[in-house]
């Protein structure tokens, strides 16, 4: 383990957070008072000289970055954005408990938008902004985002292996000959959406900061709102907007670059992207109808179905309504586009479409092999063969998946609440979604929790968002071991 490299990185984290604490400290200036003021001024300080020792007085002489060391700087920079993003949160009074002040920012940085915060609105502008920042930021990754502004060269480069540890998909690749030039695509791509949805939004009819908060968390797919009600009160033409782009939020961002370079054949051919599609419109169409009777009309249970379908599948949990209420075949639509999440590349969380996509073609296969056992057949993708390695990758994903949902449904029993709620917290979490059934439904927070379950479901968040592996890393002991 190169322990130097890896303090090198984390110092880089620290200083980029307390910068991008900058606008938080201003609007407490000018608009909240001294205890916020001071609150976000002595964060930035106490991250700021924290990364600057690491980065400035820990030298490293080798550079060499292996997938090792790429696992446990995404896995330690985002457990410690998390706890340095905490500060601001208790240091002002938002939020007293630093445990839940941690459960909200990891749920930030995470974009899974789960929260332990009952009245939202009584939360200074400052904290709203971060709160809603962290999603911006962690949406598309906070190494991603060193890695466009820091160009590769003279040693400063970042390798492959982090992008690809940040990046929990099947399989990583880059859009560009370098990595920081794949790094400023995927960035400019994310903040044009962004200022376009900002833009549509205030012409109609959503205030400034409203609008801002409300895109950087449907950016990040996190959901975080700066409403009691999340986003039930804004008017229908702000919600089918916020529907629209977490919907195009949760498609890979690769596609946006084929369309930019005129690749249409390419996009229209995506079976992921395809799939994706697919499973949205089925589901709309099924919650609309089994939800009918509960509405005025029929437009009115398409608007709402359309908007929760959406925002669960791309992970974002903004409602427009409370949908506990609804049907339980409703629910299970909703539980199920929990686990399946968005594509794969895209700011949304879950297990990602292309693995269910690799995983059906797989058993098609194997199906096939039964039926004609001398048939000598491969696993293709959009005109790929698919290596067993990545088959591999995804089979052994699936399992590690489904022993941490089961043992973390187990630990978080011992809280005393119903199984509705253990099973769906940790989907919610776990996924990255944010609200969940019964007592974590989507008008209800996460205190019905002690703090070793908020702890636990943190946990969950961020093995979620990295993709299990770069997490359960730091506690194998041969991970620190100074043997490459």
């Amino acid at each position: 383990m190169n322990y130097k490299i890896v303090s090198n990185y984390l110092g880089r984290i620290l200083l980029l957070e307390a910068i991008t604490m900058t606008p938080s400290l201003i609007m407490a200036i000018f608009a909240d008072g001294l205890m916020p003021t001071l609150a976000f001024a002595s964060s930035m300080l106490a991250a700021a000289a924290v990364g600057s020792v690491l980065l400035f007085c820990i030298r490293p002489k080798n550079r060499s970055i292996y997938s090792r060391e790429g696992c446990v700087i995404v896995a330690l920079s985002w457990i410690t954005i998390s706890l340095f993003g905490a500060l601001p949160m208790t240091l002002s009074g938002a939020i007293p408990s630093y445990i839940d002040a941690v459960f909200e920012t990891v749920s930030g940085f995470t974009t899974t938008g789960a929260t332990i915060i009952a009245d939202i609105e009584s939360l200074p502008m400052s904290v709203l902004y971060w709160r809603s920042f962290t999603h911006w930021l962690g949406g598309m990754g906070v190494l991603v985002f060193i890695l466009a502004i820091v160009p590769e060269g003279h040693g400063s480069g970042m390798p492959f292996q982090i992008l690809r540890a940040e990046s929990p998909t099947p399989t990583a690749g880059k859009l560009a000959p370098k990595l920081h030039l794949t790094a400023r695509i995927l960035y400019s791509i994310y903040f044009g959406l962004t200022v376009i949805q900002i833009i549509i939004l205030v012409i109609g009819g959503m205030p400034l900061f409203d609008a801002v908060t409300a895109s950087f968390s449907t950016a990040g797919t996190g959901g975080f709102s700066i409403k009691n009600d999340s986003f039930a009160s804004y008017n229908p033409f702000c919600q089918t907007t916020l529907a629209v782009f977490m919907l195009l939020f949760g498609v890979n961002f690769n596609i946006y670059f084929l369309i930019l370079i005129g690749e249409f054949r390419r996009v229209f051919k995506n079976s992921e992207l395809r799939t994706y599609l697919s499973i949205v419109a089925v589901s709309v169409a099924a919650v609309t109808v089994n939800v009918l009777k509960m509405f005025n009309s029929a437009g009115e249970a398409l608007h709402h179905a359309f908007f929760q379908v959406v925002s669960i599948i791309t992970t974002t949990g903004g409602t427009t309504l409370d949908y506990e209420p609804w049907p339980e075949f409703s629910h299970g639509v909703l539980l199920l586009l929990m686990v399946v999440g968005a594509c794969a590349g895209s700011t949304g969380g879950g297990v990602k479409i292309s693995r269910l996509v690799i995983m059906w073609k797989a058993f098609r296969t194997e199906i096939k092999k039964l039926l004609h056992p001398h048939t000598v057949s491969s696993i293709e993708m959009d005109g790929e063969v698919i290596e067993r390695s990545t088959l591999s990758r995804c089979g052994v994903f699936f399992f590690v998946y489904m022993i941490l949902v089961a043992l973390s449904t187990v630990l978080l029993a011992l809280d005393g609440c119903d199984i509705e709620t253990n099973f769906s917290a940790v989907l919610a979490c776990i996924n990255n979604v944010g609200p969940g059934f019964g007592l974590v439904g989507p008008a209800l927070t996460y205190n019905c929790f002690s703090a070793g379950g908020k702890i636990l479901l943190a946990f969950d968040m961020l093995l979620g968002r990295l993709g299990l592996f770069p997490l359960i890393l730091l506690f194998v002991p041969s991970t620190w071991s100074k043997r490459k």
